[in-house]
């Protein structure tokens, strides 16, 4: 009874007294009772950020052709499943096993090491936290090869990302490594996550190369039909909510006032951004174009989400405002970059997450006086550097052994029929 009365004391006191009054009272809060909310944290955001995988699947479902919608389907529910496996297997130790300013953990899988005397929160709980972000990374690699990737040689893929590229990365800054040691700064992942999903998609699709009939005679030809713009508009809205686990639970901490508050601000700078990615990428298709563009309007507001990532607490109100208006503009200049050297990104993830990405992260120090542009463009561009290296190696090798394109009759007849045998829509001449 008495931990009950401590736990109902301490949920009060976060959502109903005052600030004056939650400063006092925080102190009286027990660590059990600290280990509980911190636990919780990472749990319910583990959800949210759960809950973006399917966000990517309905996105990328929408905006591919109608003939390749179960491929899509296919992929984004494995990377999921294999980014858990290999985030267990060695992931997650490659990750948080690093020395203290080093660069690679251990090849061991993970085991529950928590210490109910010493940590403030359950390792399983932090375990799920990190793995679903794991899995984020490589659903960004997904929708920018579509249409034309073989699905093995990707699981492949995939299992090399989650398990090793991604947790050596990540772990030279949140598992204290080389850059944390340089004061490197990315709350949330704009580099880590995103950036570095942008890159890994970058690396293959200059390998792959576009789509059949994309470019011709080095021009863009007229764009694929999408084949549902309300389930891509459905899944951004289900990456929008999950933002608020990505964002919101990277403060790591639920234990005081100041943490609650802090994630407060957070949920709000979070919002706040992808709101203005949307209509500033609402205004600029209208201006430039003379209509107004729904797909990058919604990819306006990924690219909000993703520049405001590398920090959401420290910057004001309006400060938010601008960095995601500014991601998403990059979205729209970067969109265009890559149809010029004939890149074909299918749902448009390189500007998304790899552009606004980069920006979000060297745009901390404007609001975070902690940080330094030097340090920050460090961070970045050794992070990017390593990814695309490394991912197109790989990709080099998965072409010149097992193969990675499909063929032009395998495009022209739809992935779904030639990779998965089952067919999203049916299509009726």
């Amino acid at each position: 009874m008495k931990k009950t009365g401590m736990l109902l004391l301490a949920i009060f006191s976060l959502l109903f007294v005052s600030p004056s009054f939650a400063a006092e009272v925080q102190s009286t809060v027990n660590p059990e009772t600290t280990f509980i909310f911190n636990t919780l944290l990472f749990l319910i955001c583990g959800f949210l950020v759960m809950f973006m995988a399917p966000g990517f699947a309905m996105l990328e479902c929408g905006l591919v052709t109608s003939k390749s919608v179960a491929s899509i389907a296919a992929k984004n529910i494995a990377l999921y499943s294999i980014a858990g496996i290999m985030f267990w297997l060695c992931g997650y130790n490659l990750a948080y096993g690093i020395p203290e300013g080093g660069y690679i953990g251990s090849f061991s899988p993970w085991s529950d090491g928590t210490d109910f005397t010493k940590d403030s929160y359950a390792a399983g709980s932090d375990w799920y936290f990190q793995m679903v972000f794991c899995a984020t990374t490589a659903s960004i690699v997904s929708g920018t090869l579509a249409e034309r990737i073989k699905i093995w040689p990707f699981f492949l893929f995939t299992a090399i990302l989650t398990g090793i590229l991604y947790p050596i990365e990540m772990g030279w800054q949140w598992g204290g490594g080389w850059l944390a040691a340089k004061g490197f700064s990315d709350f949330a992942g704009s580099t880590l996550v995103h950036a570095a999903g942008g890159a890994a998609a970058l690396a293959g699709a200059i390998v792959l190369g576009p789509r059949l009939g994309r470019f011709t005679k080095g021009a863009l030809t007229t764009p694929y039909a999408a084949s549902s713009i309300p389930l891509a508009t459905l899944g951004v809205f289900v990456l929008w909510f999950g933002w608020f686990g990505f964002n919101g639970g990277s403060q790591l901490a639920l234990g005081t006032f100041d943490d609650a508050k802090s994630i407060s601000t957070i949920f709000i700078n979070t919002n706040l951004a992808a709101c203005a990615g949307v209509m500033v990428n609402a205004v600029i298709t209208r201006v430039i174009g003379g209509k107004t563009d729904v797909v990058m309007m919604l990819n306006g507001a990924l690219g909000g989400l993703v520049a405001i990532t590398a920090e959401p607490l420290a910057p004001s109100p309006f400060a938010a405002i601008c960095i995601g208006g500014i991601g998403a503009a990059i979205v729209v200049i970067g969109a265009s970059v890559l149809e010029k050297f004939k890149i074909d990104d299918v749902v448009g993830a390189i500007p998304v997450h790899l552009f606004a990405g980069i920006w979000g992260t060297l745009a901390v120090p404007i609001t975070n006086a902690d940080t330094t542009f030097a340090t920050q463009f460090l961070g970045t561009f050794s992070v990017v550097a390593f990814m695309f290296i490394v991912s197109l190696v790989v990709w080099f090798i998965l072409k010149s052994t097992v193969g990675i394109r499909t063929s032009d009759e395998a495009q022209k007849k739809g992935t779904d029929v030639a990779e998965i045998g089952v067919v999203a829509y049916a299509i009726r001449d």
